[in-house]
């Protein structure tokens, strides 16, 4: 009986030791957060671009009494790309660089001239390199996903493959022209916003969305069927943006432990 008393006693003790110790901890992060450290990491992309023009430029729409242009619009476009960046918690910069296939261009101008009133008809298609610098910030983890914004700078090679004009009620004889593939370096910049999974303790798979602005764009000389050209006249395509959805997979090179901690009500902080 007396062993029993004592092994009681001890208990007590012990249980007051450990409470005691416990107090002075501090305390676990609330629940769902996810705790992480820094790392590098390789990124890949694939996506759809959905792009838009401002307003095209001819130097010879200035001979002109008025030009309405009806139709500027790019079909979609395939994305693919490449980066490396640095995680530190809920902080994230990468750099990316990335090729933009080729989009396919339809366009249309109705012209006043000479009082005469006729239609141009545009093909062609553009691509662009693009290089960016981007910061991201991640927003909370909840069942392993983690909603993010960012934003970059950087630059877009952009170039304009084989621009074809076609009057075909030009006065006084239907006309066409055609413009060798060109390309300029533009200032650019992108906003992003999206969801990231973490897949595994390496692997995060990210689906995002993209505004990006491009800069300008313009094509060769447009010279007609017959060789002629009596004025440097490329075509000019300004403030060119784009939509874009993307699919990504980030792997940490040295991935970190990371733990999510769910605590019992009791022990949540208020």
């Amino acid at each position: 009986m007396v062993n029993v008393r004592v092994l009681m006693i001890a208990g007590v003790a012990a249980l007051s030791a450990t409470a005691a110790k416990a107090a002075d901890l501090p305390l676990p992060p609330a629940p769902g957060v996810v705790e992480e450290a820094g790392g590098w990491y390789l990124r890949g992309d694939i996506g759809m671009s959905n792009q838009r023009v401002g307003s095209l430029f001819n130097v010879l729409y200035n001979t002109a009494t008025s030009v309405n242009t009806a139709q500027k619009d790019f079909d979609s476009a395939p994305i693919f790309g490449l980066g490396v960046g640095y995680q530190y918690h809920w902080f994230r910069a990468d750099v990316t660089g990335e090729y933009r296939g080729k989009a396919n261009f339809h366009g249309l101008d109705i012209v006043t001239s000479g009082g005469n009133n006729f239609t141009d008809e545009y093909r062609g298609s553009k691509s662009e390199w693009l290089v960016l610098a981007n910061v991201y910030a991640d927003l909370g983890t909840w069942w392993n996903v983690t909603p993010f914004i960012g934003a970059g700078i950087g630059a877009s090679y952009n170039t304009i493959h084989n621009f074809l004009d076609v009057c075909t009620t030009c006065t006084p004889a239907p006309g066409v022209a055609t413009g060798a593939t060109a390309s300029k370096w533009n200032f650019a910049w992108a906003l992003h916003a999206g969801l990231a999974y973490k897949a595994t303790r390496n692997m995060t798979v990210e689906l995002a969305y993209r505004y990006v602005n491009l800069g300008d764009a313009m094509s060769g000389d447009l010279i007609d069927y017959l060789g002629g050209n009596t004025v440097n006249n490329p075509m000019y395509f300004r403030g060119l943006t784009s939509h874009d959805v993307k699919l990504g997979v980030r792997w940490m090179l040295d991935a970190p432990e990371s733990r999510t901690v769910v605590l019992p009500p009791l022990m949540r902080r208020g």
